[in-house]
């Protein structure tokens, strides 16, 4: 009894020599190894798992064919083949995670996945085929056999081929790679995978569309943002109409300095935003802004906040959008509500200028003269009403919103302060004509009313006194609303500034004797 025993672990550790099984063993400890130091892919691990279970198989079968050798059943021949099959396909299936997804990407070269598949199982093939041919199998049959079954599945399966061979196509040539964004006929959106039958596409809808391979490779696909030896960027065209009574030059400039002003999130700042007239049409002019996006999902979101620029934009410059030749409004606007809505405008205005200190000693003649010289100037969210160093010789009185004031060198502004509804800024600018101190980013949706220096000029002209006063007030102002902030970047006080300085600097601006 004892040497039968003996006599099968003897057969058992020959069938294991003559299978390999040690190196089987072998590789797949340092497959595990490998698996547990890296982070783990489910592709990877579902791979790993296929190969455990075909080690498996071979061992289970080690111990079989040793009894069925040793009792001479007549079932041995088989059971070795199907265990060194087993074994055979597990060696190459570790040998191939370890080259492919170990020690080539190590080394930077990077091998598409189907490309991957066809060479695993093409040696999977030659190597059932090997030790089929070593047990003794003869293959002449299974060869000829093969051949006719071969043309005949060709036949029933010509579209999973076309699929097959479309997505080897796509990856050996990386027209389509993992990352990219394609609009393939009505769909539009990222790649997320490329198999062997089909392509996975999520939109920014959160759908995921399947593509077959084969539809890919015979329709037209746009890359999107894609230009060889450049940056990802998609441009992207916004289209508004404006009346012919204004002049393009007007539009464009007014909708450029909104545009390229302060960074918009997704925007790239090389190219620049650029505004173009498209055409000439029946009743108005095509006007487009382009920018260049960055980031492919936030198209829509991104368009909005541009299209939000150009709508401001073209507030404060006075310039309605159009509205179609065809589009007919009737309303009833009777010359007394035309006159309630100038009367409604005017006491908007004299309110605002009313909340100025600076101009408290006005009386209320010269306060509507002055409000007439208003002008209505909303910003969105983001927007920089005013920059550091700008030569803007005008003062801005906030409506509604919430304004950050921030200072300091380019990139690296810190916020002094925040204005709100009935503030004001730009004082120093509109008096003495000196650069502006400060930026001033829109921290909401703000409406201001803006005051040039032209409207002001007319003021001094009928009042001498009123230079002294507005000094005095503008002093006063300085020393105690901006006693407590940090110095800015040209290292003085805001407060430092005596009444007569500002006089002084105002008769200058102005050109008063």
């Amino acid at each position: 009894m004892f040497a039968d025993i003996l006599g099968v672990l003897q057969t058992i550790l020959a069938e294991a020599r003559g299978q390999g099984t040690a190196w089987l063993l072998l590789g797949l400890v340092l497959t595990r190894v490998w698996l547990r130091a890296s982070p783990r892919e489910s592709e990877t691990s579902t791979r790993f798992q296929f190969v455990l279970m075909l080690l498996a198989l071979h061992l289970l079968l080690l111990p079989a064919t040793g009894l069925s050798t040793t009792f001479g059943a007549g079932v041995a021949r088989d059971l070795r083949l199907t265990g060194s099959a087993a074994g055979a396909i597990a060696g190459v299936c570790l040998a191939g995670l370890l080259v492919f997804r170990l020690l080539l990407p190590r080394l930077r070269i990077a091998i598409p996945r189907i490309v991957q598949d066809i060479v695993v199982a093409v040696i999977c093939v030659v190597a059932v085929f090997g030790t089929a041919s070593r047990a003794g199998l003869d293959l002449s049959g299974i060869v000829a056999t093969g051949a006719v079954l071969t043309g005949v599945i060709g036949l029933a399966l010509q579209d999973l081929l076309g699929n097959v061979f479309g997505g080897l196509g796509l990856q050996l040539d990386h027209t389509i790679r993992v990352g990219d964004w394609i609009r393939v006929q009505e769909v539009t959106g990222r790649v997320v995978e490329l198999r062997w039958r089909s392509t996975s596409i999520e939109t920014r809808s959160w759908e995921t569309v399947i593509i077959p391979n084969s539809v890919l490779t015979r329709s037209q696909v746009t890359v999107l943002g894609r230009r060889s030896g450049e940056a990802r960027r998609w441009r992207r065209q916004l289209t508004f109409n404006v009346d012919f009574r204004f002049a393009p030059s007007q539009v464009i400039d007014s909708v450029l300095k909104a545009v390229r002003a302060q960074p918009i999130d997704n925007v790239a700042s090389e190219p620049q935003p650029d505004c173009v007239l498209l055409e000439l049409g029946d009743s108005s002019a095509r006007y487009a802004v382009r920018y260049w996006l960055t980031d492919l999902a936030h198209d829509v979101p991104t368009d909005s906040v541009v299209q939000t620029r150009i709508y401001y934009a073209l507030r404060r410059a006075e310039i309605p959008l159009s509205m179609p030749a065809h589009a007919v409004f009737l309303t009833q606007d009777s010359p007394e509500r035309q006159q309630d809505k100038r009367e409604a405008d005017h006491d908007r205005r004299v309110f605002a200028l009313s909340r100025i200190g600076l101009f408290r000693d006005l009386s209320e003649v010269e306060r509507a003269e002055l409000a007439a010289g208003l002008h209505y100037a909303p910003f969105a969210r983001g927007e920089v009403l005013t920059r550091q160093g700008a030569d803007a010789h005008h003062l801005y009185v906030i409506c509604s919103g919430t304004v950050s004031v921030r200072a300091g060198a380019a990139h690296m502004e810190h916020e002094i302060a925040q204005l709100a509804s009935g503030e004001f800024f730009g004082e120093m600018s509109l008096l003495t004509g000196a650069p502006r101190s400060a930026t001033v980013v829109a921290l909401t949706e703000v409406e201001c009313y803006r005051l040039d220096a032209e409207a002001f000029r007319r003021l001094l002209e009928q009042r001498a006194d009123m230079a002294e006063k507005v000094a005095g007030a503008l002093a006063e102002r300085r020393t105690g609303l901006l006693a407590n902030r940090d110095k800015l970047s040209d290292g003085r006080a805001l407060g430092d500034i005596t009444q007569r300085d500002l006089l002084d600097k105002i008769r200058a601006f102005f050109s008063l004797s």
